[in-house]
């Protein structure tokens, strides 16, 4: 998986600028209510980067900061083909942490969130299918327990269904 064709994917998830006063990604504090209102697109939020011009953000600077940020954080060059990208759309979605810890669980490792050489190891033993099958589970079941799921979870369950038909055509 390259990080181009990834970065394809996942637009297709984050294309359009949100402004939605609920949601605290939108507002810089990362509280709702509190400090500015800049919202997100493409996936970059005004609670992660506050001092970013979010809507007038470029396709390049984003691809910029999803390689930076999200794709080498993961370790992303280092997965199998299909878990890179399905750990990458889950950091972008949920935080690296959370991406990389519920990755350790799907491949049998200590959920410490420190991607390390056991998790690697882990990761490179299991098949490809196994671990995205896995780490598809452990993230609609962690989303559930959001409390935004009754808000955003048809939305969350569409795209995990979508990374899983892209996870059959990785593996």
């Amino acid at each position: 998986m390259t990080f181009d064709l990834a970065f394809e994917r996942l637009l297709g998830h984050e294309g359009r600028l949100s402004l939605d006063p609920k949601d605290r990604g939108n507002w810089t504090s990362g509280i709702v209510g509190v400090g500015e209102l800049k919202g997100s697109f493409m996936g970059i939020s005004a609670m992660s980067y506050p001092t970013l011009d979010i809507p007038n953000l470029t396709v390049g600077a984003v691809k910029q900061i999803y390689q930076r940020d999200f794709w080498d954080k993961v370790h992303a060059d280092a997965l199998h083909d299909g878990v890179a990208f399905q750990t990458f759309d889950f950091a972008v979605n949920s935080g690296i942490g959370t991406a990389i810890r519920k990755l350790q669980l799907a491949v049998g490792v200590a959920d410490d969130g420190d991607w390390g050489p056991i998790s690697s190891v882990a990761a490179a033993n299991m098949s490809e299918s196994d671990t995205i099958m896995r780490l598809c589970a452990a993230r609609l079941r962690f989303m559930t327990f959001l409390s935004s799921w009754s808000d955003n979870g048809r939305g969350w369950a569409r795209r995990i269904a979508g990374n899983l038909e892209y996870g059959a055509e990785d593996s």
